[in-house]
């Protein structure tokens, strides 16, 4: 995937987590969990033998919005 394509899926997918995850981040902060959350989600569907980010799709959107829902989590864990 291009470096366009990562903002993209990166962009929709943080915001749909902090929808999701009822958190209060600007537009820079999610992309960046968005494309960090594409990066735990691959991992994570990978270890279930299931395929990664694959490109711009609604696939990708989804592993990147569970891997952002999970770094959303444990961001709230690691917080004092």
């Amino acid at each position: 995937m291009g470096l366009i394509s990562w903002i993209i899926v990166g962009g929709l997918a943080g915001w749909l987590a902090k929808k999701f995850m009822g958190s209060s981040y600007g537009l820079v902060a999610n992309i960046i969990i968005g494309i960090i959350g594409a990066f735990i989600g691959g991992l994570v569907f990978s270890l279930f033998g299931s395929a990664g980010v694959t490109g711009l799709n609604l696939w990708s959107i989804l592993v990147a919005l569970v891997g952002s829902c999970i770094l959303i989590w444990i961001s709230r864990k690691v917080k004092v």
